[in-house]
């Protein structure tokens, strides 16, 4: 089980302090800081209503709510953020896997990749939300900049349970549907999606300027498939299973996986999705401090 010793890891987040997590396009946000933005002239956004209370500003009464339910309400409102960060943490059965015991799953891999990077996001005063999927949308948290928002984004990463079949699509239309303007979406999954095209399908969120990066994470034993003696070999998403001598089988394995992984630096390299090969055994800090570094140069 993930808990939060694994999800933020004080070294580690130690090692990253002197980097933030710039975007690549314009954002829009708009507040001066981190992120270039294409609108000026507001520092707050509508977050939610709440009951009127004496002492609260007249101002702030929402007449419309007023007309509708008889009550006084009052308008609430958060400072808006240079960028609204979206983290889709890919929750179904294959990401469960671990080739060794010691090793993180797949998914406690990916939830502790998303907790380091909201916890950078909420630091440098950006947004950061969730969407939690498997063969649908099971989880959501609508991206805050609040410090009391973070707690609420490890408590649903942790524990979190894989089931269901991969359907990122059903995630990416959450998002387009939420993401009232341009975001920052951040994919951690296996990409064992079974809908053909599924990359195509998450390109969708760049023809609507939303700034994509996909974590392909990957447990060392599916790069390299270390067995020889003959296996049963389960599908951790459905009833399928196939027995096979390993060693038979590996070279035609290693074969098909690079021409699928090719395939996928190939179209998200097309549609501009940025693509990060992780490894479940790989050091956290390897994988951020060079992509976090990327962005740097790229920002200045």
């Amino acid at each position: 089980m993930t808990d939060r010793k694994h999800l933020l890891d004080p070294a580690i987040l130690a090692r990253l302090a002197t980097l933030k997590l710039r975007v690549r396009a314009i954002t829009e946000g708009i507040l001066t800081g981190l992120h270039k933005s294409p609108h000026h002239g507001q520092s707050v956004e509508f977050a939610e209503h709440k009951e009127y209370a004496p002492g609260d500003d007249v101002r702030r009464i929402d007449w419309k709510a007023y007309g509708k339910f008889d009550k006084y309400y009052v308008k609430q409102f958060e400072q808006e953020t240079n960028l609204r960060a979206w983290l889709v943490v890919d929750g179904s059965g294959s990401m469960a896997y671990r080739g060794k015991p010691e090793r993180l799953s797949k998914l406690e891999y990916a939830s502790a990749l998303a907790a380091s990077l909201a916890y950078l996001l909420v630091r440098q005063g950006d947004a950061a939300g969730l969407v939690v999927v498997s063969d649908r949308v099971v989880r959501t948290l609508a991206p805050r900049a609040a410090a009391a928002h973070l707690p609420q984004i490890l408590e649903a990463l942790e524990g979190l349970p894989p089931s269901g079949e991969t359907r990122l699509a059903a995630a990416v239309d959450h998002v387009l549907e939420h993401a009232a303007r341009r975001s920052s979406v951040v994919i951690l999954s296996d990409l064992f999606d079974r809908e053909d095209g599924v990359l195509r399908k998450v390109a969708q969120l760049r023809r609507y300027k939303h700034e994509v990066t996909l974590f392909h994470v990957l447990d060392p034993d599916e790069l390299e498939f270390p067995f020889e003696d003959p296996t049963l070999f389960l599908s951790m998403e459905d009833g399928r299973q196939v027995e096979a001598n390993g060693r038979d089988v590996r070279k035609g394995y290693l074969e098909v996986l690079a021409r699928w992984l090719a395939d996928v630096r190939r179209v998200a390299g097309e549609a501009d999705l940025e693509h990060v090969l992780c490894r479940s055994d790989q050091p956290l800090d390897e994988v951020l401090l060079p992509f976090l570094a990327r962005r740097e140069r790229r920002a200045a």
